[in-house]
Protein backbone atom coordinates (compact mmCIF):
# COMPACT_ATOMS: atom_id res chain seq x y z
CA UNK A 1 0.00 0.00 0.00
CA UNK A 2 3.19 1.96 0.56
CA UNK A 3 4.53 1.47 -2.38
CA UNK A 4 1.64 2.66 -4.72
CA UNK A 5 1.06 6.00 -2.48
CA UNK A 6 4.87 6.99 -2.58
CA UNK A 7 5.54 6.19 1.11
CA UNK A 8 8.75 4.24 2.05
CA UNK A 9 9.85 3.10 4.90
CA UNK A 10 13.61 2.44 6.19
CA UNK A 11 14.27 0.75 9.33
CA UNK A 12 16.24 1.83 12.52
CA UNK A 13 20.32 1.52 12.06
CA UNK A 14 19.20 1.07 8.32
CA UNK A 15 19.86 3.81 5.63
CA UNK A 16 18.08 4.05 2.35
CA UNK A 17 19.79 5.19 -1.67
CA UNK A 18 17.20 7.29 -3.02
CA UNK A 19 17.61 7.49 -6.74
CA UNK A 20 16.02 9.29 -9.27
CA UNK A 21 15.99 7.79 -13.03
CA UNK A 22 18.63 5.01 -11.67
CA UNK A 23 21.07 8.16 -10.49
CA UNK A 24 21.73 8.51 -6.92
CA UNK A 25 20.10 11.39 -5.75
CA UNK A 26 20.36 11.41 -1.52
CA UNK A 27 20.93 9.40 1.84
CA UNK A 28 17.11 8.45 3.10
CA UNK A 29 17.68 7.81 7.41
CA UNK A 30 15.51 6.05 9.24
CA UNK A 31 11.40 6.91 8.94
CA UNK A 32 8.84 7.31 6.69
CA UNK A 33 9.52 8.94 3.34
CA UNK A 34 7.52 10.05 0.86
CA UNK A 35 8.99 8.72 -2.67
CA UNK A 36 7.12 9.72 -5.88
CA UNK A 37 7.73 6.77 -7.89
CA UNK A 38 5.63 8.04 -10.99
CA UNK A 39 8.68 10.65 -11.26
CA UNK A 40 11.62 8.09 -11.64
CA UNK A 41 12.17 8.25 -7.56
CA UNK A 42 12.63 5.64 -5.61
CA UNK A 43 14.60 3.69 -3.05
CA UNK A 44 17.38 1.06 -5.04
CA UNK A 45 18.29 0.00 -1.80
CA UNK A 46 19.13 -0.43 2.11
CA UNK A 47 22.27 -0.57 3.81
CA UNK A 48 22.69 -1.70 7.44
CA UNK A 49 24.44 0.47 10.22
CA UNK A 50 24.99 -2.10 12.72
CA UNK A 51 28.17 -4.11 13.45
CA UNK A 52 28.62 -7.06 11.40
CA UNK A 53 31.09 -10.29 11.67
CA UNK A 54 32.99 -12.39 9.65
CA UNK A 55 34.73 -15.22 10.41
CA UNK A 56 37.56 -16.11 7.68
CA UNK A 57 39.91 -19.22 7.76
CA UNK A 58 42.94 -19.18 6.53
CA UNK A 59 45.49 -21.95 6.23
CA UNK A 60 49.34 -21.47 5.50
CA UNK A 61 52.56 -22.34 6.56
CA UNK A 62 54.91 -21.18 9.25
CA UNK A 63 58.54 -20.92 9.26
CA UNK A 64 59.29 -24.05 10.67
CA UNK A 65 57.92 -26.01 8.09
CA UNK A 66 54.00 -26.77 9.90
CA UNK A 67 50.84 -26.30 8.24
CA UNK A 68 48.44 -24.51 10.27
CA UNK A 69 44.58 -22.52 9.90
CA UNK A 70 44.65 -19.39 10.95
CA UNK A 71 40.82 -18.30 12.05
CA UNK A 72 40.31 -14.14 12.04
CA UNK A 73 37.43 -13.06 13.54
CA UNK A 74 36.77 -9.21 12.07
CA UNK A 75 33.91 -7.07 13.32
CA UNK A 76 32.88 -4.14 11.46
CA UNK A 77 29.87 -1.93 10.17
CA UNK A 78 29.25 1.01 7.19
CA UNK A 79 30.19 4.39 8.12
CA UNK A 80 26.49 6.35 8.17
CA UNK A 81 28.89 9.74 6.58
CA UNK A 82 30.06 7.67 4.02
CA UNK A 83 27.60 4.97 3.26
CA UNK A 84 27.31 6.37 -0.31
CA UNK A 85 30.96 4.48 -0.83
CA UNK A 86 29.93 1.88 1.33
CA UNK A 87 27.16 0.99 -1.27
CA UNK A 88 28.25 1.70 -4.27
CA UNK A 89 32.40 1.22 -4.63
CA UNK A 90 31.62 -2.60 -3.48
CA UNK A 91 29.71 -4.77 -4.29
CA UNK A 92 31.20 -7.47 -1.84
CA UNK A 93 32.37 -6.28 1.08
CA UNK A 94 33.17 -9.28 3.02
CA UNK A 95 35.07 -10.94 0.41
CA UNK A 96 37.07 -7.92 -0.01
CA UNK A 97 37.85 -8.27 4.05
CA UNK A 98 38.63 -11.91 3.30
CA UNK A 99 41.16 -10.97 0.65
CA UNK A 100 42.97 -8.59 2.70
CA UNK A 101 42.80 -11.06 5.49
CA UNK A 102 44.19 -13.67 3.68
CA UNK A 103 47.01 -11.25 2.53
CA UNK A 104 47.91 -10.32 5.73
CA UNK A 105 48.08 -13.43 7.68
CA UNK A 106 49.92 -15.50 4.86
CA UNK A 107 52.52 -12.13 5.00
CA UNK A 108 53.04 -12.64 8.87
CA UNK A 109 52.67 -16.16 10.01
CA UNK A 110 55.50 -17.33 7.33
CA UNK A 111 58.01 -15.27 9.41
CA UNK A 112 57.37 -17.21 12.59
CA UNK A 113 58.01 -20.26 14.12
CA UNK A 114 54.36 -22.94 15.48
CA UNK A 115 55.38 -21.63 19.32
CA UNK A 116 55.44 -17.62 18.39
CA UNK A 117 52.31 -17.93 16.13
CA UNK A 118 50.45 -19.24 19.34
CA UNK A 119 52.18 -16.66 21.28
CA UNK A 120 52.01 -13.78 18.98
CA UNK A 121 48.28 -14.24 18.26
CA UNK A 122 47.67 -10.24 19.18
CA UNK A 123 50.21 -8.77 16.72
CA UNK A 124 48.97 -10.90 13.95
CA UNK A 125 45.14 -9.75 14.56
CA UNK A 126 46.53 -6.08 15.04
CA UNK A 127 48.43 -5.97 12.02
CA UNK A 128 45.62 -7.67 10.07
CA UNK A 129 43.74 -4.66 11.43
CA UNK A 130 45.55 -2.07 10.65
CA UNK A 131 45.67 -3.24 6.83
CA UNK A 132 42.11 -3.66 6.55
CA UNK A 133 41.49 -0.10 8.42
CA UNK A 134 43.48 1.53 5.95
CA UNK A 135 41.89 0.21 2.75
CA UNK A 136 38.19 -0.79 3.90
CA UNK A 137 37.98 2.97 5.25
CA UNK A 138 38.32 4.43 1.76
CA UNK A 139 35.25 2.26 0.61
CA UNK A 140 32.57 3.52 3.54
CA UNK A 141 33.79 0.34 6.37
CA UNK A 142 34.86 0.92 9.41
CA UNK A 143 36.98 -1.88 10.87
CA UNK A 144 35.40 -2.33 14.97
CA UNK A 145 37.82 -5.21 15.92
CA UNK A 146 40.15 -7.85 14.46
CA UNK A 147 40.79 -11.03 16.63
CA UNK A 148 42.82 -14.12 15.54
CA UNK A 149 40.34 -16.54 17.69
CA UNK A 150 42.13 -20.18 16.94
CA UNK A 151 45.26 -21.49 15.25
CA UNK A 152 44.87 -24.84 14.40
CA UNK A 153 47.58 -26.76 13.84
CA UNK A 154 48.02 -29.84 11.45
CA UNK A 155 46.48 -33.33 13.00
CA UNK A 156 49.69 -34.77 13.07
CA UNK A 157 51.17 -31.86 14.53
CA UNK A 158 48.66 -31.70 16.73
CA UNK A 159 49.63 -35.56 17.89
CA UNK A 160 53.22 -35.09 17.73
CA UNK A 161 53.05 -31.78 20.34
CA UNK A 162 50.72 -33.50 22.90
CA UNK A 163 53.14 -36.80 22.42
CA UNK A 164 56.08 -34.22 23.26
CA UNK A 165 54.18 -32.53 26.22
CA UNK A 166 53.08 -36.01 27.74
CA UNK A 167 57.16 -37.23 27.52
CA UNK A 168 57.98 -34.14 28.91
CA UNK A 169 55.82 -34.15 32.03
CA UNK A 170 56.68 -37.59 32.54
CA UNK A 171 60.21 -36.96 32.62
CA UNK A 172 59.75 -34.62 34.84
CA UNK A 173 57.72 -36.88 37.07
CA UNK A 174 60.51 -39.19 36.88
CA UNK A 175 62.88 -36.53 37.81
CA UNK A 176 60.70 -35.46 40.54
CA UNK A 177 60.20 -38.93 41.98
CA UNK A 178 63.66 -39.79 41.89
CA UNK A 179 65.03 -37.03 43.88
CA UNK A 180 62.02 -37.43 46.40
CA UNK A 181 63.39 -41.04 46.60
CA UNK A 182 66.72 -39.80 46.53
CA UNK A 183 66.14 -37.66 49.95
CA UNK A 184 64.39 -39.91 51.84
CA UNK A 185 67.65 -42.38 51.40
CA UNK A 186 69.67 -39.68 52.70
CA UNK A 187 66.86 -39.25 55.72
CA UNK A 188 67.32 -42.71 56.44
CA UNK A 189 71.49 -42.47 56.30
CA UNK A 190 71.53 -39.72 58.74
CA UNK A 191 68.59 -41.22 60.85
CA UNK A 192 70.78 -44.89 61.03
CA UNK A 193 73.85 -43.07 61.71
CA UNK A 194 72.89 -40.62 64.52
CA UNK A 195 71.14 -43.62 65.90
CA UNK A 196 74.37 -45.82 65.81
CA UNK A 197 76.17 -42.69 67.09
CA UNK A 198 73.55 -42.37 69.98
CA UNK A 199 74.22 -46.07 70.50
CA UNK A 200 77.94 -45.94 70.38
CA UNK A 201 77.90 -43.10 73.25
CA UNK A 202 75.44 -45.61 75.37
CA UNK A 203 77.53 -48.36 75.56
CA UNK A 204 80.87 -46.28 75.88
CA UNK A 205 78.71 -44.72 79.03
CA UNK A 206 77.80 -48.03 80.25
CA UNK A 207 81.03 -49.55 80.19
CA UNK A 208 82.19 -46.55 81.51
CA UNK A 209 80.14 -47.16 84.35
CA UNK A 210 81.24 -50.48 85.18
CA UNK A 211 84.62 -49.64 85.45
CA UNK A 212 83.90 -46.74 87.83
CA UNK A 213 81.75 -49.24 90.03
CA UNK A 214 84.12 -52.16 90.14
CA UNK A 215 87.16 -49.53 90.50
CA UNK A 216 84.74 -48.06 93.64
CA UNK A 217 84.27 -51.71 94.96
CA UNK A 218 87.82 -52.93 95.37
CA UNK A 219 89.00 -50.18 96.60
CA UNK A 220 86.10 -50.13 99.29
CA UNK A 221 86.94 -53.51 99.98
CA UNK A 222 90.69 -53.27 100.64
CA UNK A 223 89.75 -50.62 103.43
CA UNK A 224 87.34 -52.55 105.35
CA UNK A 225 88.89 -56.11 104.72
CA UNK A 226 92.94 -55.89 105.86
CA UNK A 227 94.82 -58.08 103.99
CA UNK A 228 93.44 -58.36 100.65
CA UNK A 229 94.94 -57.00 97.82
CA UNK A 230 92.93 -55.00 94.94
CA UNK A 231 94.35 -57.81 92.70
CA UNK A 232 92.06 -60.59 95.04
CA UNK A 233 89.47 -58.22 95.59
CA UNK A 234 88.79 -58.20 91.51
CA UNK A 235 89.01 -62.01 91.02
CA UNK A 236 86.03 -62.13 93.59
CA UNK A 237 84.10 -59.38 92.43
CA UNK A 238 84.83 -61.06 88.58
CA UNK A 239 84.21 -64.77 89.69
CA UNK A 240 80.79 -63.65 90.99
CA UNK A 241 79.64 -62.23 88.54
CA UNK A 242 80.39 -65.01 86.32
CA UNK A 243 78.37 -67.19 88.45
CA UNK A 244 75.47 -65.23 88.64
CA UNK A 245 75.75 -64.99 84.55
CA UNK A 246 75.77 -68.65 84.50
CA UNK A 247 72.98 -68.46 87.04
CA UNK A 248 71.00 -66.01 84.69
CA UNK A 249 71.47 -68.08 81.49
CA UNK A 250 70.08 -70.99 83.24
CA UNK A 251 66.51 -69.40 84.73
CA UNK A 252 65.89 -67.77 81.60
CA UNK A 253 62.75 -70.44 79.74
CA UNK A 254 63.79 -68.95 76.59
CA UNK A 255 67.24 -69.21 75.83
CA UNK A 256 69.35 -71.49 73.81
CA UNK A 257 71.59 -74.19 74.86
CA UNK A 258 75.13 -72.19 75.58
CA UNK A 259 78.25 -74.82 75.65
CA UNK A 260 80.65 -73.04 77.69
CA UNK A 261 83.93 -74.54 78.95
CA UNK A 262 83.93 -75.06 83.36
CA UNK A 263 86.06 -76.30 85.39
CA UNK A 264 88.46 -75.02 88.49
CA UNK A 265 90.86 -73.71 85.95
CA UNK A 266 88.67 -72.22 83.48
CA UNK A 267 86.77 -70.05 86.35
CA UNK A 268 90.55 -68.46 87.16
CA UNK A 269 91.21 -68.39 83.34
CA UNK A 270 87.43 -66.18 82.90
CA UNK A 271 88.41 -64.20 85.31
CA UNK A 272 91.97 -63.38 84.36
CA UNK A 273 90.32 -62.84 80.65
CA UNK A 274 87.46 -60.06 82.66
CA UNK A 275 89.84 -58.40 84.35
CA UNK A 276 92.24 -58.01 81.57
CA UNK A 277 89.32 -56.62 79.28
CA UNK A 278 88.42 -54.29 81.58
CA UNK A 279 91.77 -53.18 82.46
CA UNK A 280 92.25 -52.54 78.69
CA UNK A 281 88.76 -50.41 78.89
CA UNK A 282 89.44 -48.85 81.07
CA UNK A 283 92.96 -47.82 79.72
CA UNK A 284 91.47 -46.93 76.54
CA UNK A 285 89.04 -44.38 77.94
CA UNK A 286 91.44 -42.48 79.74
Amino acid sequence: MGGVLGCVIVDQSTVGMKEQFGKFKSVVKPGIHFVPWCCGINVAGRLSLRVQQLDVRCETKTKDNVFVTVVASVQYRAIQEAAFDAYYKLTNPRSQIQSYVFDVVRASVPKMILDDVFEQKSDIAKNVEEQLEKAMTNYGWEIVQTLIVDVEPDETVKRAMNEINAAQRSRQAMTEKAEAEKLLQVKRAEADAESKYLSGVGIARQRQAIVDGLRESVVAFSHNVPGTSPKDVLDMVLVTQYFDTMKEIGSHSKNSTVFIPHGPGTVKDVADQIRNGLLQGHAGSH
